[in-house]
């Protein structure tokens, strides 16, 4: 029997025969050892800060105060991100953050962006400067999220969420950041402490409610992302523990959590409203697909027959991408009419669902509806009417004599400055506000009142609860 070896046609190695040969003689050509032993630092986590750091951007405000910074040079030494010399009368303040969608949203903390009115965004590689504008902002749970001014058509990298309890104690932890606009940080550590204490409704995060790790957080991180070794955003960088009652403390650094994260995404980005539309539904952010929590009663939502747990597979035949994703395919829509596909159980279902423009539903009247009394946004001339030396709040301008306002003691000229300790910003959102409220509920009302003192008028504060109807 005849028998040939068949062999490559590149023969540019020394083949098998060479390599067995090299190897016994105690010596392996380059191209052999390359293959055979990869480079051994890049490890889980190399991988994960090169997965992770395109996301990751140090973001730089301009806040104009009163009085200067003595600190202004010395961050103008760093970065001056407009290119320019600020007016004495501009404050600096430096911080990062993480994108979270292709499309230019991103992630910081409130605090980092807080009363800013300027705010530029740089990555750690290339030099543009981005503009951006704060989309939505929560105090309590020191949350951010942020919209750059992109070119049209520009794509960013973004990172995506871990699973809410996917947490293990111990685990390595990555903790990045891009302070002054240098370049990215990376100090890496384990997850020390979990989350201790859920928050309280209505109350500040604290130290009981965020991540612990020792990993360094360094000055200017706060607001950049906290990874696990898979690269997934765990938490978001929020403080570093310098003393305890008076004591030194190093290594002690704290994250919101990712659960938290996606709460507060959840309640400053609600998808019951998308782009002055109502759909009624809100989506847990984070899920891939996308799935329904709740659905508001008689919403357009609720017309087209979808129920909490239903997976939101397509709108109008695309698969949306993130939340945030979905609530721009719902707006973009047609004559604000979409086509839904929808997994409920094993079952595939296609409802169509007819957006209504939220201002044609939650207004004065529905105020007047639920609380017996109409309000007005206070405009220069409302305040020089009624003597008010303020522009912002409503102004009760009708009450209703069989209404929760009546009963309350409530009459024209009041000014109503907050409800439920929030200030929406229009009527609409104040209408937002009461629409949950079940009949019977209670909305509390921090008002004003226009007093005559001797020569002059003065405001009187205080509180008063109405019952909703």
């Amino acid at each position: 029997m005849n028998m040939k070896l068949r062999t490559s046609k590149r023969q540019n190695g020394p083949g098998a025969v060479g390599i067995l040969l090299a190897c016994l003689a105690g010596y392996a050509p380059n191209a052999f050892s390359q293959a055979a032993s990869p480079d051994i630092r890049r490890d889980a986590t190399v991988l994960a800060v090169e997965k992770v750091m395109p996301c990751v951007v140090n973001i730089a405000t301009e806040t104009i105060v009163r009085v200067r910074d003595p600190f202004d040079e010395f961050f103008r030494q760093f970065w001056d991100p407009y290119h320019r010399r600020q007016p004495p009368n501009s404050q600096y303040s430096l911080g990062s953050g993480v994108m979270i969608d292709e499309e230019g949203y991103l992630l910081t903390n409130d605090h980092v962006v807080r009363r800013a009115d300027k705010i530029a965004v740089k990555f750690c590689a290339g030099t543009n400067v981005y503009e951006a504008t704060i989309v939505a902002s929560d105090p309590k749970s020191d949350v951010a999220l942020l919209k750059l001014k992109a070119r049209p058509g520009e794509k960013f990298s973004a990172i995506r969420f871990a699973p809410e309890d996917d947490l293990l104690l111990g685990e390595t932890v990555l903790s990045l950041g891009n302070p002054f606009g240098l370049g990215g940080s990376v100090s890496r550590g384990i997850l020390s402490s979990k989350s201790r204490l859920a928050a309280k409704e209505g109350e500040p995060l604290d130290i009981p409610n965020w991540l612990q790790t020792d990993a360094s957080i360094n000055f200017g991180s706060s607001g950049g992302p906290l990874v696990n070794l898979r690269g997934e955003l765990i938490g978001i960088n929020v403080a570093v523990l310098r003393n305890y009652q008076g004591e030194a403390a190093e290594g002690i650094g704290f994250a919101i959590p990712v659960r938290r994260v996606l709460e507060a995404l959840s309640d400053i980005f609600p998808t019951e409203f998308v782009k002055s539309y109502w759909f009624g539904a809100r989506v847990k952010v984070g899920t891939t697909p996308l799935v329904v929590m709740s659905v508001q009663p008689q919403s357009p939502a609720d017309q087209a027959g979808l129920k909490p747990g239903d997976a939101l597979l397509e709108v109008n035949g695309k698969p949306p991408k993130s939340f945030i994703d979905f609530a721009d395919l719902l707006a973009a829509s047609p004559a604000s009419k979409a086509a839904l596909t929808l997994q409920r159980g094993t079952a595939r279902k296609e409802v169509s669902v007819r957006l209504l423009p939220e201002k044609a539903v939650f207004n004065a009247g529905m105020i007047r509806d639920r609380l017996g009394m109409d309000l007005e946004e206070v405009t220069p001339e409302l305040a020089a009417r009624y003597g008010l030396r303020t522009s912002e709040g409503y102004i009760i301008t009708g009450v209703l004599g069989d209404g929760p306002a009546a009963a309350a003691g409530l009459e024209r000229g009041i000014l109503v400055t907050a409800m439920d300790g929030k200030t929406p910003p229009d009527l609409a959102a104040a209408a937002k506000l009461i629409y949950p409220k079940k009949k019977g509920e209670r909305v509390l009302l921090d008002i004003a009142v226009r007093q005559q003192v001797g020569n002059y008028y003065v405001l009187r504060q205080g509180a008063v609860e109405l019952t909703t109807r």
